[in-house]
């Protein structure tokens, strides 16, 4: 992996000896170069390494989908803020099975650096919702529910809003007991 800014050096000085390839009448040679340069520039803006992971993500292989983010070492300076931001996401995906704590910093911190499609940004504040729900902070778990729900445009997540609004209308229902016919400090016949 190289480091973005490295991308733009490569892909500008490759434009730079394509241009000269091309004025030297080697036009194939140039017109080849120029597609070798579009490539960096292509990962410059989508991080080879994220590509892998969401491609292990897709297949539910956790482990190497884990071990592959962290050939990331400082994501801050190798990555861009939009690819920061979907570092963090796969992070607290990956982490929301073992540590609720850590996958919210990481939920917050994706939000915050902001994720390009609608539906990851949905998801991600639904992640947020359910960590939010489970440390009892039920009216941040609504709000950010309902700001999934309008993320949520296509309803890719529709089934897993209405469940988590089920289980927070259960939750918040009072618990009756019927029957029995025990009743404290009462009269027993």
């Amino acid at each position: 992996m190289f480091n973005k800014n490295i991308k733009l050096v490569l892909a500008i000085s490759i434009i730079a000896y394509a241009i000269y390839q091309i004025t030297e009448t080697f036009v194939g040679n140039g017109v080849i170069l120029i597609f070798l340069a579009l490539i960096f520039v292509f990962l410059y803006f989508k991080n080879e390494i994220i590509l892998l992971a969401f491609l292990k993500l897709r297949k539910q292989d956790f482990p190497a989908t884990d071990r592959i983010l962290n050939r990331i070492k400082n994501p801050k300076s190798a990555l861009t803020q939009k690819q920061h931001g979907y570092y963090n996401f796969l992070k607290g995906i990956m982490v929301s099975q073992t540590n609720m704590n850590a996958a919210e910093k990481y939920f917050k911190d994706a939000v915050s650096l902001g994720l390009s499609m609608d539906h990851d940004l949905a998801m991600a504040k639904l992640n947020l919702a359910g960590i939010s729900f489970t440390k009892r902070r039920k009216q941040e778990a609504q709000k950010l529910l309902q700001e999934a729900q309008k993320l949520d445009k296509r309803n890719m997540l529709s089934e897993q809003i209405k469940m988590m609004k089920q289980q927070m209308k259960k939750a918040t229902m009072p618990n009756q007991h019927f029957g029995g016919g025990h009743q404290r400090g009462g009269k027993r016949r």
